[in-house]
């Protein structure tokens, strides 16, 4: 049996992990953690008692976040003290806060991935093949989310850039079109566009359940990995 604690437990994605990981056998979630104060601490979700303070780290076998970037790295030197993985799906992270996620994984093994869902990392391959074929296109990046969405543009977005610039396309983050409006769960557009023709890649997200039965794919395969910086790619292929 795997020990999973959650962190940003009662968040969309946390929430979401909690009530996945019931229906798995080899899964528990011993707790939840959100942040001091939080009104809902010591109470119970889903026969999870959500608690407070970082400590609480220790009782698990991985801790899975889906937080904001202050907890997050909050927690890291719990992490490496406990010498627990971590699975981390908190976006917008700046670069030297990822070089702080990059130096932890030196001790502990960490999954870091903007998107934990099984189809994207797909997408992302579907990307990386069509920059490698159409270099003489020119490409634009689209995405939407709901309107509670903090960073803009999304986690997964820049990582479609990244992975365009590793060909010399040349995306700035400005480029990006980034849509919030309503509920959308998540969707993400990459154009490539010469004057014959135009090939678009498309991925939607219909429920959140995607990122979190990723997530917990990822804790089982971190557990039994030695210390060091993993993507889902890594999970996956």
């Amino acid at each position: 049996m795997i020990k999973i604690g959650v962190s940003g437990a009662l968040g969309r994605m946390g929430k979401r992990v909690i009530n996945l990981a019931k229906n798995e056998k080899d899964l528990e979630v011993v707790f939840g953690l959100e942040k001091r104060a939080h009104p809902k601490i010591g109470d119970i979700f889903e026969g999870v008692k959500i608690v407070e303070y970082p400590e609480e780290i220790e009782k698990c076998d991985c801790l899975i976040e889906f937080s904001t970037p202050e907890a997050t790295l909050e927690h890291l030197p719990y992490l490496v003290k406990f010498k627990r993985p971590a699975v981390i799906g908190t976006t917008g992270f700046s670069q030297k806060e990822i070089e702080k996620i990059k130096e932890a994984s030196q001790d502990i093994g960490i999954v870091f991935s903007p998107n934990m869902s099984i189809s994207v990392n797909l997408f992302f391959k579907l990307i990386k093949e069509a920059a490698k074929i159409l270099k003489d296109y020119k490409v634009y990046i689209e995405e939407a989310h709901h309107i509670h969405k903090k960073d803009a543009p999304s986690g997964t977005a820049k990582k479609i850039a990244e992975i365009l610039n590793e060909y010399s396309f040349g995306i700035k983050i400005e480029d990006i079109k980034a849509i919030r409006e309503d509920e959308i769960t998540g969707d993400h557009k990459v154009i490539f566009e010469s004057n014959f023709d135009k090939l678009e890649l498309f991925h939607s997200a219909k429920t959140r359940d995607i990122f979190a039965q990723g997530a917990l794919l990822a804790a089982r395969w971190i557990t039994r990995k030695e210390a060091g910086l993993y993507s889902m790619e890594d999970v996956l292929f």
